[in-house]
């Protein structure tokens, strides 16, 4: 009988092996991801033009970082910051369910067929001298290559573990002696370890394992496997809190396409095993491994058949499902950091944040809009209209730009490559200067509002002269809007600055005027006002041009 030391060591040793395959895991996905630096999100962002393109970008992306949930969390992050539409973000969502049956394919090829564990540590050392050559610039592809052999290590030691001890074994055939519970236990033990580790490529992985030592568990392994697809999803989910409806609904596909291909592969269990023995060579007995890691993939490509013809109809029902945002500007603002994202792909956050970003050029080309309806209605209805909304986008500004600022701060903790960490300092500065000119808009809003109140009145032609002014600060403003996220080029900055000269002139030439007036006896206070709004635009031009500079730096 096995006494309580012997089952907590083995527990212990099953754990800690178990903690050896995810790190290398993790490492051959980080190692990947550093070496391609931000081609796999660009890939993933420009690859999916329609339903089959983001099914084949989705398997392969999946297939060289070895994750589907690295690729759910990016794709419900994409989505979250409108890169992506729900209807592409679907056929991706399929290719990664496809693409993450690569490990298992992996294991079963160089686990079984001889002593991996052998060469594992060669193989990690290898990666730990393209690690330290620095003169060489292949750390990411080095970072790989270690992750590669502690995969094996882990699989190597987990293999030794059950093959020493009756204890596994024995377990595993009490499960299997209790008739058809034995299916429930066997999906739901796949459903619950598999959120727990976040990978059901390594549950497979350690259902090959098992299965390599008792090919008798070919039942219960492939109830595991399958029962493991659902608790895969347990990453999107996570990634969908506090995200937007299309996120959510993004997350929503990816469990609903899940559960049912379960529910499916349950209904049809024996026929789907039978399948399987019928196109993989040899027995189960002799070619066990084979077997799950052929049942692992044919049941996504049978679920991806299934569903990929109704990638439209799919998103139809998760809108219904799923309601909209409200267009309302919330009072508000939160913006969250995602420790899961950013334990996926360094990169994903910092994508996130330039969508923040966007957001707020986009509210600052909203408060500019209702400023020029304050200059350009007499009727006083900017009050009526206008004037509340103003104080609360301004105070909105102020959130996003104190939250925002601080989610860029913990970016520039991850481990980013130089360029990414330079174009993170540009966005703490652009948020500085987006929220500055808020300010500004602001305070003319309040002129606007002193002015009406106060009934101040200037010759037309005088008045008139602001229109064009401000008509030359609202260009550099869309100019800025419509490349807020991009690099401005030698030319581009040429027009900015051009822009930026023509107000400064055009602020000297109004300043005259308003100086002509007091001398000619105007009202003071009324000429202050006016002043105020000559000064205040060309604050917003400097802020435009700030931005522009910023761009500039940008790579």
């Amino acid at each position: 009988m096995t006494s309580f030391r012997s089952v907590l060591i083995i527990i212990l040793q099953l754990a800690g092996s178990l903690c050896f395959l995810l790190y290398g895991m993790k490492m051959m996905s980080d190692g990947i991801q550093k070496s391609a630096g931000d081609k796999l999100q660009k890939a993933l962002h420009f690859m999916t033009r329609n339903r089959f393109v983001g099914l084949i970008t989705g398997c392969l992306l999946t297939m060289l970082i070895q994750s589907s949930g690295a690729t759910t969390v990016m794709l419900v992050s994409f989505v979250n910051a409108g890169l992506l539409t729900l209807e592409q973000s679907i056929g991706v969502i399929f290719g990664a369910n496809i693409g993450t049956t690569i490990t298992a394919w992996i294991v079963a090829l160089f686990g079984s067929g001889f002593e991996i564990k052998d060469y594992a540590i060669p193989i990690f050392g290898l990666g730990y001298v393209f690690l330290i050559m620095k003169k060489l610039h292949k750390e990411g592809i080095g970072q790989a290559i270690m992750g590669f052999g502690m995969l094996f290590i882990g699989l190597g030691w987990l293999s030794d573990i059950i093959k020493s001890t009756s204890f596994l074994p024995d377990l595993i055939e009490s499960i299997q002696g209790i008739g058809i519970w034995s299916m429930v236990f066997a999906v739901l033990i796949g459903i619950i370890f598999t959120a727990l580790i976040h990978s059901s490529s390594a549950m497979t992985a350690i259902v090959i394992t098992l299965c390599a030592v008792n090919s008798d568990f070919w039942e219960l392994g492939a109830a595991m496997v399958i029962g493991s697809e659902i608790g895969s999803t347990v990453d999107s989910i996570m990634a969908a809190f506090g995200s937007s409806s299309n996120a959510k609904r993004t997350a929503f596909v990816h469990v609903m396409f899940n559960v049912i291909t379960v529910i499916l592969a349950l209904a049809f269990f024996k026929p789907f095993l039978a399948f399987i023995d019928l196109i993989v060579p040899g027995t189960v007995q002799e070619n066990i491994v084979y077997h799950i890691a052929m049942l692992h993939t044919m049941f996504k490509v049978f679920g991806t058949i299934l569903f990929i013809p109704f990638v439209n109809q799919i998103a139809n029902l998760t809108r219904k499902i799923i309601r909209d945002d409200s267009d309302n500007l919330p009072t508000v603002y939160k913006f969250e950091f995602s420790e899961l994202a950013a334990h996926e792909a360094p990169t994903i956050p910092v994508v996130t944040a330039s969508h923040e970003v966007s957001k707020m050029a986009d509210i600052a080309v909203q408060m500019f809009d209702r400023l020029q309806y304050g200059f350009k209605d007499r009727s006083g209805s900017f009050l009526k209209e206008h004037y509340d909304n103003l104080v609360r986008e301004e105070d909105y500004m102020d959130q996003m730009q104190e939250q925002i600022t601080n989610y860029l701060l913990k970016c520039l903790k991850l481990d980013l490559d130089d360029r990414t960490r330079n174009n993170v300092n540009v966005m703490i500065q652009i948020t500085q200067e987006l929220e500055s000119m808020s300010d500004d808009v602001l305070s003319i809003g309040v002129a606007i509002k002193k002015m009406t109140e106060k009934n101040y009145s200037y010759p037309e032609e005088d008045y008139d002269r602001l229109l064009p002014y401000l008509e030359l600060a609202r260009q550099l403003l869309m100019f800025i809007y419509k490349n807020i996220n991009k690099a401005l080029n030698a030319n581009q900055m040429e027009f900015a600055n051009e822009l930026e000269t023509q107000i400064d002139q055009e602020r000297k030439e109004l300043k005259k005027v308003a100086r002509k007036r007091l001398e000619a006896g105007a009202n003071v206070k009324a000429e202050l006002v006016y002043m105020d709004f000559v000064k205040q635009i060309e604050k917003i031009g400097d802020c435009c041009f700030s931005i522009a500079e910023q761009l500039s730096l940008t790579e």
